[in-house]
């Protein structure tokens, strides 16, 4: 069930921004955020962990702050910059703790990680958090300052691409590092 739920959410989601400028295009904005409530409702319960609920709680309670402060088309563009916030958030308070973000996801396949290990998805982590930091402000720019236009392209295509090349060059250098151990 999660996992369709979870299929369900990503694809929503990958789909967000465009459906969001069309929509923008032909109907006031205010008819468009229960599209925005049911990708929350749906990632809420394709999700298991606590941790990742707070993400989407946090997105909820900031977006429905922005629409109190900068209306209904503004807190329309804002999901992808609380979605940044929060995972930066998720990603960057693990690296106060003994264990990272990114050491709990290895060790769900390796259990008894090396010390190497370790200290690898902790720069990992730290990478994420900068990716969500840097990512999360462009988009909160485009949402801000950009037209609709540019807000999709960058929030639709070029996030994902950034989040691709980034997930891609993570996965060779781990490569490396694992046939250098």
């Amino acid at each position: 069930m999660k996992k369709p739920l979870m299929l369900i959410a990503i694809i929503a989601s990958l789909c967000y921004p465009f459906a969001v400028y069309w929509g923008l295009q032909n109907y006031d904005a205010k008819l468009l955020l229960p599209i925005l409530l049911v990708i929350l409702a749906i990632r809420w319960f394709a999700l298991d962990g606590h941790s990742e609920r707070k993400v989407v709680l946090a997105t909820v309670l900031g977006i429905i702050t922005v629409i109190f402060i900068g209306g209904n088309q503004l807190g329309l563009k804002f999901y992808p910059v609380m979605m940044n916030f929060g995972f930066l958030v998720l990603f960057g308070s693990s690296l106060f703790s003994a264990t990272s973000f990114v050491e709990r996801l290895a060790r769900i396949k390796e259990p008894d990680l090396p010390h190497k290990a370790i200290i690898y998805t902790r720069k990992v982590t730290w990478a994420w958090s900068l990716f969500f930091l840097i990512n999360g402000t462009i988009a909160m720019a485009t949402a801000l300052w950009a037209t609709d236009e540019v807000w999709m392209l960058y929030n639709g295509m070029i996030a994902y691409l950034l989040m691709g090349l980034l997930a891609g060059a993570e996965w060779l250098v781990r490569q490396r590092v694992r046939r250098d151990d």
